[in-house]
């Protein structure tokens, strides 16, 4: 068992998820927290990841480190996707084990489900069909680590759990226009669309100043700032976003991702997470969502009304949707003790107030 003063050490403690497990656990009186920067340890290299847990010697560890992106990101980047991640986690859980943690907790996506999977998808989904092409690297590394962690159980009797979040976004998030996830590049480009066609340059200025888009910041010209956003889809008039809008998704506000994940870190062990006297023990991971669905069309015109952007919202149906709907089966999350509570537009409304917020203090402070 954990207590208060257990040391835990959060990989990826700066990220959307790493940062609210952070702040989850802080509220709830642990203060022995450890975490390091990309630039203070690189989880891709094995000596620098040993060195650190011979230092520190953490009871627990949440590894929330991942190397993430969009479809496109997806699509161009295959190699790093699941090279990288499947570093990260061979370094972090060897050593884990190496130097005996008593529990840890493995964050994947639920992007490990098939792209034809019964919806929606419960965690014995796992491998009984093709994955989705676009994001299969990243998937596969996903499923690479669960199934460590599962083996390591099996075979040597650690506490290692892994969860599997739906579609994330909160403070914190990423807005790259390229690398983002859906919803939150959704809110910078209607955002910056708003902005135009207020002709409110100032906020525009202001935005890519913060977040330049390949290479353009605020010191550009109005034309070179007008040709940049309409690369990605942004004008006075219309926002076009990728794919059709028809494709089906999951979301969940961030910091209940992270009371979900401190949950079950807390109050989950791995023998909670299969059937007793199973002949053969797999699929031990648990989803972690809402159980609820909307179209990203539905998404976007919430956003659309969230920002009161009156220009036009356009599809470019050359591009991919993804996999076109997954839904995750919560229940066996509710049956071990938690249920969300943040709906998509109260979750819209606080990350878009975060957003702006974040524009404001960095123009303060430079």
């Amino acid at each position: 068992m954990l207590d208060k003063s257990s040391k835990i050490y959060v990989a990826g403690h700066r990220g959307l998820v790493g940062s609210a497990i952070w702040n989850n656990l802080m509220q709830r009186g642990f203060t022995n927290l450890v975490g390091r920067t990309h630039k203070e340890l690189d989880l891709l290299d094995p000596i620098a990841v040993r060195e650190f847990f011979d230092k520190e010697q953490p009871d627990a560890v949440v590894l929330a480190a991942a190397h993430v992106g969009g479809i496109m990101a997806n699509l161009q980047y295959r190699a790093d996707f699941i090279y990288r991640n499947l570093q990260i986690q061979q370094n972090v859980i060897g050593e884990s084990f190496r130097h005996g943690v008593k529990k840890l907790l493995f964050l994947g996506s639920t992007c490990i489900y098939p792209r034809e999977a019964m919806q929606p998808m419960k965690e014995e989904a796992l491998l009984t069909s093709p994955l989705e092409y676009t994001n299969e690297p990243y998937a596969i590394a996903k499923i690479a680590g669960l199934k460590m962690c599962e083996s390591f159980n099996l075979q040597y009797g650690t506490n290692y759990i892994a969860v599997m979040p739906t579609n994330l976004y909160g403070p914190n998030d990423n807005f790259h226009l390229e690398n983002s996830h859906v919803l939150p590049a959704m809110i910078r480009k209607i955002h910056l669309a708003k902005c135009l066609n207020t002709n409110n340059w100032e906020a525009v200025r202001k935005d890519i100043n913060l977040r330049p888009v390949e290479g353009v910041d605020g010191n550009c010209t109005d034309q070179e700032i007008l040709d940049k956003l309409a690369k990605f889809g942004i004008t006075p008039q219309a926002v076009t976003l990728w794919g059709t809008g028809k494709p089906l998704r999951e979301f969940l506000w961030s910091e209940e991702m992270a009371d979900a994940s401190v949950h079950v870190l807390l109050n989950v062990d791995f023998k909670d997470t299969y059937a007793e006297g199973a002949k053969e023990v797999r699929n031990c991971h648990i989803n972690v969502g809402t159980g609820k669905e909307l179209s990203i069309r539905e998404v976007a015109e919430k956003i659309m009304k969230e920002i009161d952007f009156k220009g036009k919202l356009q599809w470019d149906s050359s591009k991919p949707d993804g996999t076109m709907r997954k839904l995750t089966d919560v229940s066996k999350l509710h049956a071990l003790g938690w249920h969300h509570k943040v709906e998509i537009d109260e979750g819209i409304h606080r990350l878009y107030e975060w957003y702006l917020k974040g524009i404001c203090i960095n123009h303060q402070t430079t």
